[in-house]
């Protein structure tokens, strides 16, 4: 199963196997990491599950749609490699994604 490296602000790491075909956000708020609330559920209506892509990573995701643009308008701090986790869906090739949380989301 791969696994994701899930970055909190302040340093603290957490590696979490997510299944094929689940979100980088259900599996963050399935395993209890602090920072990804997740207040719509996954369905990219809000920006609660805000993430910074590790710059390796970021390449190898599908660009964003444009509701996952329009949504990261509202998110603070965003930066060239912000995503919303609930538009990142796990495959085989992104074990060992690592993704870093913003300081407002803690």
């Amino acid at each position: 199963m791969p696994k994701v490296t899930y970055i909190e602000h302040g340093g603290e790491t957490h590696v979490i196997d997510v299944p094929v075909g689940e979100s980088v956000m259900q599996g963050a708020v399935s395993n209890g990491v602090p920072g990804i609330d997740a207040d719509c559920g996954g369905q990219c209506a809000c920006a609660t599950c805000h993430v910074f892509v590790d710059p390796a990573w970021f390449d190898q995701l599908p660009a964003p749609q444009t509701m996952e643009t329009e949504m990261l308008n509202f998110a603070t701090a965003t930066e060239p490699v912000s995503r919303l986790a609930c538009q990142i869906v796990m495959r085989d090739d992104l074990d060992g994604l690592i993704v870093r949380l913003p300081e407002g989301q803690h």
